[in-house]
Formats: C-alpha cells, sequence, structure tokens
C-alpha cells in the first residue's frame, strides 16, 4: 500500500522551514555534505535556467505543535539552495557567463523571485517508521547502474571543459544520430559528450588517443583557456561536414563509422587551422566553393575503402601499400594515437588532389 504523497514546494517554503528551525537536514542515515562549490554552482544554474532537478524525498515528525520536515533524500540539494540565498558561495562562469560571480543578493530582482518560486518536487512519506525510513534510503542508493569511463568522468567534473563538451554534444547530437555515428543507446550513456570532448581535445592540443581526454577535463575544469577558440572551430567544421553530407546522406557513407567520423573532423580541421601532430605538408585550403569537390572525392575514398576491405578479406592485404596502412588503422586499435594521425594524414592526403 502507497505510503508516500507527492507534492510540490517552492524554494521560498523551504527557506521558511529553514528559517524557522522546521527543517532538518542530517539525519543520522544520510549522508553528509560533500559537494564542491561547482557541483552547487552547477545546480543553481539548473534552478535559474529553469531546468528540473530530482525530487526531494522527505518526512515529518511533530515537535508539540510544530511539524518538523525531515530530509530523507536531497540534503545536498538543499544545502546548496540554501546556502546559495546565504550568500556562501557564487555562480561560476563555466556555468553561466552572464550571471558569472552573482551571488542571490547581487541577481537581478525578477531573477531572485524566480529563483524563490521555483518548485521543487517532493515525496511526503506519512506515517513511516524509522526503520522503514533506513530502509527506503537504502532502496533508492541500491537503483543505480554501474557507470561507464564518460558518465564517471561527468560525476567528477563540473568546469570549463565539461561544460563544453556537454554544450556542444548537446547541439550536435541530432546530426550525430540521424548520420548514425551515434546510436541511441550510446547517447543515452553520454555518448555524444565523449564524442565531442574528443574532437575539442584534438583541435586544443592535436590528433591522439581519447584514453587522455580526462587530463584535459581537469586542466581546464577551473580556466577556460584554448575552449572559445576551439568552439568557433567546432562549429566551422561541423559547418563543412553539414555541408559535404546531410546527416542522412553521410548515414549511407563509410564516414559514418565513429572512427571514421573522428577522422573526417580533424582531417576537415586540418585543412582549416593545421591541426597538431598532422602533416603540414598535406594542408590544402578549403573553401565553400569546394564542397562539391569535397564530397566527390570523399565518396570515393569511401566506395574505394569496401573495395580495398573485400580485397584484403580475400587475399590479407592490399597491393596498395597506403590503403592497405588506412584499412588497417581503421580496423584494429582504432583509436589509437597511431592509427588515428595515420588516417587524418591519409584523407588530407587524397584531398591534396582538388
Amino acid at each position: 500500500m502507497k505510503n508516500f504523497d507527492t507534492r510540490v514546494y517552492s524554494v521560498a517554503d523551504i527557506l521558511e522551514w529553514h528559517n524557522n528551525g522546521l527543517l532538518e537536514l542530517s539525519p543520522d542515515f544520510q549522508r553528509r555534505s560533500v559537494w564542491s562549490e561547482k557541483a552547487k554552482s552547477y545546480l543553481i544554474d539548473t534552478i535559474i535556467t529553469g531546468k528540473p532537478i530530482p525530487k526531494i524525498l522527505i518526512t515529518q515528525r511533530l515537535e508539540g505543535a510544530r511539524s518538523v520536515r525531515v530530509v530523507v533524500d536531497g540534503q545536498q540539494r538543499l544545502r546548496a539552495i540554501l546556502g546559495f540565498i546565504n550568500g556562501d558561495f557564487k555562480i561560476s562562469r563555466a556555468h553561466n557567463k552572464v550571471l558569472a560571480g552573482f551571488t542571490f543578493e547581487k541577481l537581478p530582482l525578477d531573477t531572485q523571485k524566480d529563483f524563490l518560486q521555483y518548485e521543487l518536487g517532493v515525496d511526503l512519506l506519512l506515517g513511516v517508521e524509522y526503520e522503514e525510513i533506513l530502509d527506503i534510503f537504502a532502496r533508492i542508493n541500491s537503483y543505480t547502474v554501474s557507470l561507464n569511463k564518460q558518465e564517471k568522468i561527468n560525476a567528477s567534473y563540473l568546469g570549463f571543459f565539461k561544460q563544453s563538451a556537454f554544450k556542444y554534444g548537446y547541439k550536435y547530437v541530432k546530426y550525430f544520430l540521424a548520420a548514425g555515428v551515434l546510436t541511441k543507446a550510446q547517447v543515452t550513456r553520454m555518448g555524444e559528450a565523449e564524442l565531442s570532448a574528443d574532437l575539442f581535445v584534438s583541435l586544443i592540443d592535436g590528433v591522439q588517443t581519447n584514453k587522455s581526454n580526462e587530463k584535459f577535463y581537469k586542466l581546464y575544469d577551473d580556466v577556460m583557456g584554448p575552449l572559445g577558440e576551439a568552439a568557433t572551430q567546432f562549429d566551422n567544421i561541423m559547418s563543412y561536414i553539414g555541408s559535404i553530407y546531410p546527416p542522412e546522406e553521410l548515414a549511407q557513407t563509410n564516414w559514418s563509422r565513429i572512427h571514421l567520423f573522428y577522422s573526417l573532423f580533424t582531417a576537415i580541421g586540418h585543412c582549416l587551422y593545421g591541426l597538431t601532430n598532422l602533416d603540414e605538408d598535406q594542408r590544402i585550403t578549403l573553401n565553400k566553393k569546394m564542397i562539391g569537390k569535397i564530397r566527390n572525392r570523399l565518396d570515393e575514398i569511401s566506395v574505394t575503402y569496401d573495395e580495398v576491405v573485400a580485397t584484403m578479406d580475400k587475399k590479407g592485404t592490399s597491393p596498395d601499400i597506403e590503403w592497405n596502412n588506412f584499412v588497417n588503422w581503421s580496423r584494429r586499435g582504432t583509436t589509437d594515437s597511431g592509427a588515428r594521425v595515420g588516417r587524418a594524414n591519409f584523407i588530407c592526403s587524397q584531398l591534396t588532389s582538388l
């Protein structure tokens, strides 16, 4: 039988309870407050931008004629909200450029009002004994799936690099899905953020293995560094790729394979900007008037790739050593630095004939 009721309370309600001693944030079954300032800022920006946050779970007890709300799950979220109102920390520029450095009292009055009126979903436990609350809390924290590497990175970093990777993953996720570069299953496990981060690294520090990506989350967690310039380059490269291949058409080619899409992106990026680790002699100057010619050449590479693969599957090798290497780099150790550099240089060399 249901022993909870779903309700909605505003931030102002929570603040009133707290100010009147009617809110207990640290019952003995709760985890202690361990959020970083960046994590708190991220939550505050979520509220200010009107996005939902997970439900709070509370119970209540009577103290005389007063009803005290006891937080079963969500104390760190509420601590962050109350701490922001109290002026304990500021909004990070990584999360909101317009309100960077603002405390609650410095927010525009309309924004303060909206913040206080923001509604929190709450499940209120009804007539539940202490032992049962412990059981509920344990169950809440049991319904978790083992995190993959990208999800662990997401949980560990909240700064500039993460925001850039996630923003651009979201920005181009429809293209990645329609083009077959990513599947919906991969996106549910943050595949778009992982790909976006990988592409950002190539623009910032050159073509390399994706095993080094996490160091960039750490390096550009508190400082923006070259991310602004890289973001502009990212958009321009995707503009070229989108002009060459509408997503449904890219899906019909080998460029829809994620490792070959990475190489297409870095090859176009190298021609436009010159990427570290790639051969400068293979760079050509691109412009939008060349889109048709670039498309024809890339189509030819995709078709020839299949032909060479068929030959290698029958004979074990191809008479063309450069194509033989390109196929091998595309089939084994596809995210290794050497394979990535080799593929991008090969694509650039094929474009020099334009």
